[in-house]
C-alpha cells in the first residue's frame, strides 16, 4: 500500500498535519493498517523534497500545516488511474513453503499444507466475526475485511489445488507421499493453546 499516495489523497482536501493525518489515514482504512506518526512525517518530509507538497510553518504553533501542491494533485491523479504492477508474481512466503516441502524427503507436503490452511480458515473466522461486531458503522472497516477474506479465500483455494495437484502427480508416479508428522506447535507461556 502506497502511504504516500494516501497521505497525497487526504491532503487534496486541504491542509493538514501530521497527526491529523494519521489519524485520518487509520479511520479511512477502516484502522486496519495503523500508521506510526514517525512514518507519517518521515514521508511528508519526502513528499515535500519531491516539490508534491508544502508546508507553513505556524509562527505560534510547533506544528507544520502540509497542503497538496499542483505537481502533487497531478501525481495523485496518476497513481488512481495507473493500475499496480502485478505481472511478476510476488515472493510469497507460504508459495515458497510448499515448493520447498514439496522436494524435501522425508517432509510431508499435504500435511504443510493443511496445516496452514487451517491457520487461513481461523483467521477468515476472526476478520469475518470483527466485520459482523462493526461492519455496520464504518464502511472504510467493511471494504477492508472484505478484500482480505478475498485474499485470504485465493489464498486457501490455491492451497487446496496445490494439494490435489501434488497428490495428482505423486499417484501418476506411483510414489506414495511421506508420512512425516509435523512437529506441534509449542505453546508460549501466557497464552491459551
Amino acid at each position: 500500500m502506497s502511504v504516500r499516495h494516501a497521505l497525497l489523497a487526504l491532503l487534496s482536501e486541504g491542509p493538514k498535519y501530521g497527526l491529523q493525518l494519521r489519524e485520518e489515514f487509520e479511520a479511512r482504512t477502516g484502522e486496519v493498517w495503523p500508521l506510526n506518526v514517525g512514518q507519517v512525517y518521515t514521508t511528508l518530509q519526502r513528499l515535500e523534497r519531491d516539490g508534491l507538497v508544502e508546508s507553513e510553518d505556524a509562527d505560534d504553533s510547533p506544528q507544520k500545516a502540509y497542503q497538496i501542491t499542483v505537481a502533487g494533485t497531478a501525481e495523485l491523479a496518476e497513481w488512481l488511474r495507473k493500475p499496480p504492477d502485478l505481472s511478476a508474481p510476488p515472493r510469497d512466503e507460504l508459495v515458497m513453503k510448499v515448493l520447498v516441502a514439496a522436494g524435501l524427503p522425508g517432509t510431508d507436503v499435504h500435511a504443510v499444507i493443511q496445516e496452514h490452511r487451517r491457520y487461513l480458515v481461523q483467521l477468515m473466522q476472526q476478520w469475518t466475526r470483527i466485520k459482523d461486531g462493526d461492519g455496520d458503522d464504518d464502511l472504510g472497516l467493511v471494504l477492508a475485511v472484505d478484500a482480505e477474506l478475498y485474499r485470504l479465500d485465493s489464498v486457501v483455494r490455491w492451497l487446496d489445488a496445490a494439494d490435489a495437484r501434488l497428490k495428482r502427480a505423486a499417484a501418476s508416479d506411483g510414489q506414495q507421499p511421506a508420512r512425516v508428522p509435523l512437529p506441534r506447535p509449542r505453546r508460549r507461556v501466557g497464552t491459551r493453546g
